[in-house]
């Protein structure tokens, strides 16, 4: 695995409010991170813009087989715990989607 991701990383708070909007404004601010030359050399953004994009996949995905529907209350609060996980500096883990990225060289 790279070094990339090290968590000793110089992160800005810049980087960790993006981070934050990255999943609470999903899928416009994981985008606009994606897209903007400044934003996405930077790796703790890149990291959460990807993994906020493959939170929200997941959810719709469920949600169109009717799963979701029962859980949108756990998703919101999965969501804003991620958020506050990301500005508080940290690299979010979720169980089985983070494996599942980074074992497609996603992340």
């Amino acid at each position: 695995m790279s070094d990339q991701f090290n968590p000793t990383a110089d992160i800005t708070p810049d980087d960790k409010l993006w981070g934050l909007l990255a999943y609470l404004l999903n899928p416009l601010f994981p985008i606009l991170i994606l897209v903007m030359e400044d934003k996405k050399n930077r790796p703790f953004m890149r990291y959460h813009a990807i993994q906020a994009l493959g939170w929200t996949v997941v959810w719709i995905i469920l949600s169109a087989v009717a799963i979701g529907l029962c859980l949108s209350p756990l998703a919101l609060v999965g969501t804003i715990y991620f958020a506050v996980k990301a500005y508080q500096g940290e690299y979010v883990t979720i169980p089985w989607l983070t494996d599942f990225m980074k074992g497609q060289h996603w992340l």
